[in-house]
């Protein structure tokens, strides 16, 4: 299953502490996710668990399950009782700023095939995931470069979540 894990990264011209700062912030999405419509804390405890409402209206839980100050967070997310995909979002600090990496795991659809799912995961999955991906990096970077939250689909929009 790892085989169909998407990853995107990014070179921020920003500290590792202050990249931390934005994406471990409570209601952080709101800043920067181009896609987000509202993003809640429901749990900011020991156990962090947040709701993400895209802009189509889809409501997803985030459910922390590794905590790394400076370093990152592990998560999963989907719809309160769904299926889950795997998320991990990686700082890794350079000379000259720090670079973002999101990988993500996704979860396997029922309504495609065993057979059929590699094909759709090269395909559909893999390539929207990746736009996504794209598109919330970039939103980290113009936020981070512009402290101007990111208007909405301003990188275009998405077929899953605009």
């Amino acid at each position: 299953m790892k085989a169909f894990k998407i990853s995107e990264k990014i070179f921020l011209n920003h500290d590792a502490k202050v990249v931390w700062d934005t994406i471990s912030s409570p209601c952080a999405l709101e800043l920067f996710h181009p896609f987000c419509q509202a993003n809640s804390v429901l749990n900011w405890d020991e156990i962090k668990i947040d709701k993400l409402v895209y802009l189509n209206g889809s409501v997803y839980i985030r459910e922390f399950s590794a905590w790394k100050p400076k370093k990152g967070f592990e998560l999963n997310i989907g719809k309160k009782n769904g299926k889950k995909s795997k998320v991990q979002w990686e700082i890794h600090a350079t000379d000259k700023g720090s670079e973002i990496k999101i990988s993500v795991l996704p979860y396997r659809s029922n309504k495609v095939s065993k057979l059929l799912y590699p094909l759709a995961n090269l395909f559909i999955i893999k390539p929207r995931l990746k736009t996504y991906l794209k598109s919330v990096l970039l939103g980290l970077r113009y936020y981070l470069d512009h402290n101007k939250t990111v208007e909405k689909n301003q990188f275009g929009t998405h077929p899953w979540f605009s």
